[in-house]
């Protein structure tokens, strides 16, 4: 392995932290595709059978994309929130 220079190294470093968070706030909001990609196909859960407890599949489906969107969206805004007031922008 070939000598690097320690500044050289440590800019890097710097570099990659500083460009950290904004590759991860834009992983972490492609996370809210998911709900999307959940309920954007009618077809995938449009059919009765199976039920649970009385209740259609297509309905208990929806009530628990509604649920699953509210997590996802919850996780996003503690992974975006708390960087932002890490890094101090409002």
């Amino acid at each position: 392995m070939p000598d690097a220079d320690p500044k050289h190294l440590l800019d890097e470093l710097a570099g990659l932290e500083a460009a950290g968070p904004k590759q991860r706030h834009r992983k972490a909001r492609l996370l809210l595709l998911l709900p999307v990609a959940a309920v954007i196909y009618p077809p995938l859960y449009n059919h009765d059978a199976p039920t649970l407890i009385g209740v259609p599949f297509f309905v208990w489906y929806q009530m628990a994309a509604v649920i699953f969107g509210g997590l996802v969206t919850g996780i996003v805004y503690l992974i975006v929130g708390t960087e932002r007031s890490v890094d101090g922008v409002r």
